[in-house]
C-alpha cells in the first residue's frame, strides 16, 4: 500500500464497511466485507487500520469532517449569526450521514465500550473543534474551550435524540433540527450567566476606592 495514499485507502474502505455494519457490528468481518467489495483480500483491511478497530472508528470521524468541512464551504457561512453557523455544522455533520444512520449506532454502542472511553472524548472534542473553526471562532483563551466543551454537550446530546429520530416522508429530521435549536438557546443562555453574574455583583458590591478617607 503506498503511504502517500493511505488515507484515500483508509476513506475507500471505511465507507465500503458502513454496509456492513449493520449486520456485523463495528467490527472485523465488516471491515474485511468491505475490503473484498473492492476487490481486495481481507489482508487488505486489517493492514490499512493496523492500529485495531479504534483507529477504524477515529478514521471515520476524520474522514466526516472532512466531508462535513466540503458542505460548509459551498454556504454563506459568513453571511450568517454565529448561532446559526453552529446550527449549520452539526446539522451537515448528521444529515450527510443519514444514509451510515445505523452503521453509526454500531459505532456508538462499540465507543460506549468502557476501553474506547478516552477515545470517544477525543474524537467529541476534534470534531466541535473543526465545527467552531469552520464558525469562524479565533479564540486562544479559555473561550476556546469553553466553546468547545459547550458545543460536545449540544453534539452529543443532539446524535442521541436523532438516533431515535424516524424522520420525515422526505427523510429529513425536522424534529432533530428543532432540538438542535433549542439546545443551542440552552448553551448561549449558559454562556451568557457569568457576564450576568458580574455585572450583578458589582452592583450588589461596586468596588471600593481605597484612597477615599471614611468619615468618623
Amino acid at each position: 500500500m503506498i503511504e502517500e495514499n493511505l488515507e484515500q485507502h483508509r476513506d475507500q474502505l471505511v465507507e465500503a464497511m458502513l454496509v456492513h455494519v449493520p449486520l456485523d457490528g463495528w467490527a472485523w468481518p465488516a471491515l474485511e466485507a468491505g475490503a473484498k467489495d473492492l476487490g481486495k483480500e481481507a489482508g487488505y483491511a486489517r493492514r490499512a487500520f493496523s492500529g485495531g478497530l479504534g483507529e477504524v472508528a477515529d478514521h471515520f470521524a476524520r474522514w466526516s469532517d472532512r466531508r462535513m468541512l466540503a458542505e460548509l464551504a459551498i454556504m454563506d457561512l459568513e453571511g450568517m449569526r454565529i448561532r446559526d453557523r453552529i446550527h449549520a455544522c452539526v446539522k451537515t455533520r448528521l444529515a450527510m450521514n443519514a444514509e451510515y444512520k445505523e452503521a453509526m449506532r454500531r459505532l456508538l454502542s462499540f465507543l460506549a465500550l468502557p476501553q474506547n472511553a478516552g477515545r470517544l472524548s477525543e474524537m467529541t472534542w476534534r470534531t466541535c473543534s473543526v465545527m467552531w473553526y469552520a464558525a469562524g471562532d479565533t479564540s486562544t483563551d479559555w473561550n476556546h474551550y469553553s466553546k468547545r466543551g459547550l458545543l460536545a454537550s449540544v453534539y452529543s446530546s443532539t446524535i442521541l435524540y436523532w438516533m431515535a429520530d424516524e424522520g420525515d416522508e422526505n427523510g429529513d429530521f425536522p424534529e432533530t433540527w428543532g432540538f438542535l435549536d433549542r439546545r443551542i438557546n440552552d448553551v448561549l443562555k449558559a454562556f451568557g450567566m457569568p457576564r450576568r453574574i458580574k455585572e450583578r455583583l458589582g452592583r450588589l458590591f461596586p468596588p471600593v476606592n481605597p484612597f477615599r478617607r471614611r468619615s468618623v
